[in-house]
């Protein structure tokens, strides 16, 4: 480390925080005074302070600005104050940093896993959006250093990053949800944004925690032990080289494999692996995985901790689906992680409750089902923390739908309506349960965001692909499928009848029935990993998959490790 220096996420074209205190930070070696200026335009100052090092960091706050472009930022740091009376040696260091075109708008960081991750040039809108869009949208984009061991190489590299526009020709590979989610966003407020990107294909919400939230209860504890038990007895240098050994191996297969599916497109992933070998992913535990819990917090999320945030957009939940039960305490605690560290105990999260998936090979264990299950109830149960359902939206045999823009602005909206409060929520949010009672062989369900009723969207393609499905499995899809089920006390579904609420006093609600259970206890919705899900609020948003009690004996012991590898890239 240099004897003082400015968080590389401090650059030309940055973007800082509207309204809020911003926060300007680094670390330095022994004493030194920071003076932090922002000027306009027109060069006047529009904000300045000052502050002091310590236990070799520095943070210097400065009070809120409104929405403006063209600014800029000057940061001067000296080691001469308080060393005055030091011997005739002592080397005094003065540095002055300059940044030019700053906005003050809005600031969103991206977060979560590879549909997060997923590059605009690759997304179905995104060819089109590099080629067309000839005015500046008003977006501009961080990636943080992605490189998950700080070695030289690391430091090397973080140095180089920085904040970019439009123009610059690294936009084709900004997260196409963070883009569509920035650009409505900068036209709904008439501001400049930007999209920090801290994300990293299939990765756990683990790996994004400090070790201390980890340690909180034996459910979360398990990440930490099975990473403990894995590299017990290694050295850090016998860890690294596993890890990177790996890493050829896996470049090897995957080269292969890409000639391999050159050859035979659509080849299964078993048939694959039968000409191939096993896939190696995710290679093993070790200190320089990057799946492994805290790693890609200590390396990434800290780097950027405690820059100045409007909120955090997160997709994420793939690859914690084995162990489904625990994602809401596993979301939650980590949420509760981000707003402490950032300084921020109400930052808001708008995230993605996951759309239908499966691949053709892989079994419907239903743990998807648990992990929307869990994100609802982030949603129902933590402040400032509210879900965009992504029903509808997902893609055939394919964990990545490459079609990004709807959802990255039904994700604006929720900013819009929750955040900004410019929308109402019934406009906002998807319709989620909120009641139910059964009564004379029926199961009325009331829910809230619905109070204009709802629509049935027919999609016949995605039913069809959910038979072809099934039927790989050996399973009939029944006539009477609807995307509802009921159960009666024995907890065995059958397929539901459904009637939509008629009355203005009940427009919110719909009644489920089915012939063979003649008492229904329980009643569920798009509970499956991929299929269906034909019911759309009047506000144009899916309903959100639900099941009305957790008693009712749904578990999901298994998952697709297929699914799995898939979701790194």
């Amino acid at each position: 480390m240099d004897d003082f220096c400015i968080a590389s996420i401090f650059s030309d074209n940055m973007v800082l925080q509207r309204n809020k205190c911003v926060s300007f930070f680094g670390e330095a070696k022994g004493d030194f005074c920071v003076h932090v200026s922002i000027f306009d335009k027109k060069n006047n100052v529009l904000s300045q302070n000052k502050c002091f090092s310590q236990n070799g960091k520095w943070i210097c706050k400065l009070e809120p600005l409104e929405a403006q472009d063209d600014c800029k930022v000057i940061i001067n740091a000296t080691n001469s104050v308080n060393n005055a009376e030091k011997k005739s040696s002592f080397n005094i260091i003065n540095i002055e940093e300059s940044f030019s075109n700053v906005s003050i708008g809005e600031v969103w960081l991206a977060g979560g896993q590879s549909n997060m991750e997923f590059e605009l040039q690759n997304c179905t809108e995104g060819p089109d959006e590099i080629q067309n869009q000839k005015d500046d949208p008003n977006v501009r984009f961080y990636y943080t250093n992605k490189i998950a061991w700080k070695d030289e190489h690391f430091f090397e590299a973080e140095k180089n990053t920085c904040w970019q526009t439009w123009e610059s020709e690294g936009k084709k590979a900004w997260s196409a949800v963070g883009y569509f989610f920035a650009k409505k966003l900068a036209s709904d407020l008439g501001c400049t944004v930007g999209v920090i990107g801290c994300n990293w294909g299939g990765t756990s919400a683990s790996a994004w925690m400090r070790k201390e939230y980890l340690s909180t209860d034996d459910d979360l504890r398990s990440y930490l032990i099975e990473q403990e038990e894995a590299t017990a007895g290694k050295t850090i240098e016998q860890q690294i080289k596993e890890y990177e050994d790996y890493e050829k191996a896996y470049s090897e297969w995957d080269k292969q494999y890409a000639v391999l599916w050159k050859e035979q497109p659509g080849i299964s992933w078993e048939q694959a692996e039968k000409i191939l070998g096993k896939n190696p992913w995710p290679g093993p535990k070790s200190c320089k995985n990057p799946y492994r819990p805290t790693g890609l917090y200590d390396c990434m999320l800290s780097r950027i901790i405690p820059y100045t945030l409007q909120g955090v957009i997160w997709y994420q939940g793939e690859s914690d689906d084995h162990k489904p039960q625990m994602y809401a305490k596993l979301f939650g605690t980590m949420i509760k992680n981000w707003r402490e560290d950032f300084d921020n105990p109400e930052l808001p999260f708008i995230f993605v409750q996951l759309p239908e998936h499966r691949y053709e090979q892989d079994k419907d264990f239903k743990h998807w089902c648990l992990i929307r299950e869990a994100q609802l109830k982030i949603h129902q149960t933590v402040k400032n923390a509210w879900m965009t359902c992504a029903m509808g939206l997902g893609q055939y045999s394919d964990i990545h739908p490459r079609a990004k823009k709807v959802l990255a602005e039904r994700m604006e909206q929720n900013a819009l309506s929750n955040v900004y409060k410019m929308l109402p929520p019934q406009n906002a949010l998807s319709p989620v349960l909120k009641d139910y009672f059964a009564k004379d062989g029926k199961i009325t369900l009331f829910f809230e965001n619905a109070d204009s009723g709802f629509l049935v969207h027919e999609n016949s393609q995605t039913l069809e692909n959910y038979k072809k499905l099934e039927q790989i499995q050996g399973n009939v899809v029944s006539d009477d499928f609807t995307g509802f089920e009921v159960a009666g006390i024995d907890g065995v579904y059958y397929p539901a009848k459904f009637a939509l609420g008629g009355t203005d006093s009940q427009l919110n609600t719909i009644t489920l029935c089915s012939s063979k259970v003649q008492n229904p206890v329980f009643a569920r919705y798009g509970w499956y990993n991929y299929g269906p899900s034909p019911i759309f609020g009047k506000n144009k948003l899916p309903l959100s998959p639900f099941r009305t009690s957790t008693k009712d004996g749904a578990t999901a012991n298994q998952h697709a490790e297929i699914q799995q590898i898939m979701t790194c890239s």
